[in-house]
Order: C-alpha cells, then sequence, then structure tokens
C-alpha cells in the first residue's frame, strides 16, 4: 500500500498537523490518565479502520508498559476482565463519540453518567477532545491510505 500523497512532506499539512499536534500535547499532559487515553486513542482508530494510528498507538502503549494481553482486548473490551470500570466507561464513550454518524442522538445518556462516575470535569473535557483528535488523525490517514506498520515509539517527538 502506498499513500496516495506524501502528506507528511507537504508545508500545508505541516501548518495544519502543528496545530492538532498542539492539542494533543496538551491533552497528553492533562490529567486524563495516559493508559485511558491510549486506550481511547486505540478503539477509535480501530473503529476507523486507521492502521496508521493503531499501530502507532498499541506501540506507544506497549512502550508505556501496556501488556500485550490487554492490547489485544481492546477491540474486544465489552467481553474481556482486563478492563477497569473507569476503562470500560471511556471505551464506551469513545466507541459511541466516534460512531456518531451511526448512533440517532450520539452518545447516549448512559454512557455519560458512566464516565462522569469515573472522571472529574477537566477529564471529561481531555477525553472530549482526544476523541475529537484522534478521530481527525484516524481521518487524514485514512482518506491518505497511509500505510501502517513502519512506527517507532518516540518517532513524532
Amino acid at each position: 500500500m502506498e499513500a496516495r500523497l506524501d502528506y507528511f512532506g507537504n508545508p500545508l499539512a505541516g501548518k495544519v498537523l502543528r496545530h492538532i499536534n498542539s492539542a494533543s500535547k496538551l491533552l497528553a499532559d492533562s490529567s486524563l490518565p495516559i493508559t485511558i487515553q491510549e486506550l481511547v486513542k486505540i478503539r477509535a482508530s480501530q473503529i476507523n479502520g486507521c492502521g496508521f494510528c493503531t499501530d502507532m498507538h498499541t506501540k506507544d502503549a506497549a512502550e508505556a508498559g501496556e501488556t500485550a494481553q490487554r492490547l489485544n482486548l481492546v477491540a474486544a473490551w465489552r467481553e474481556a476482565k482486563v478492563f477497569t470500570e473507569a476503562e470500560r466507561a471511556a471505551l464506551e464513550l469513545a466507541e459511541q463519540g466516534t460512531r456518531i454518524a451511526d448512533a440517532a442522538g450520539g452518545v447516549t445518556d448512559e454512557a455519560w453518567a458512566d464516565a462522569a462516575k469515573h472522571f472529574d470535569e477537566e477529564q471529561l473535557v481531555a477525553l472530549i477532545s482526544l476523541l475529537g483528535v484522534i478521530n481527525a488523525y484516524n481521518r487524514i490517514n485514512v482518506i491518505n491510505q497511509q500505510p501502517a506498520g513502519d512506527y517507532q515509539p518516540g518517532q513524532f517527538g
């Protein structure tokens, strides 16, 4: 598979990515636990069929100490016993927030209430914003058919 164009080498794309990356950095430094952040990015990327981001975030999560068992079960988190209640709430919000077009009304009140039980307001803002950012990255990479598999942890700084 070849990318449709050299998105990462394009000057305009570089400007766009600097802004998205700035938002991503703010979120990485938020009080939302990094484990939750990576699980959410992985799940949204799986749903969107973004191999590039799935590759990146599974490798980053493993580098940060996430286990292979948990990484292998992200796509089937509902049936897996290895996720905490807070992680489950975040994964549910990630799924519903990523599949907005598939659900009349978007994120359910139940999913929101469950997330609100586990996360404070700043963490909820970070979670919502993280979903917006990862979905933007996913769309860029899927539309461009960005190949996956070559990412090295820390490659982008």
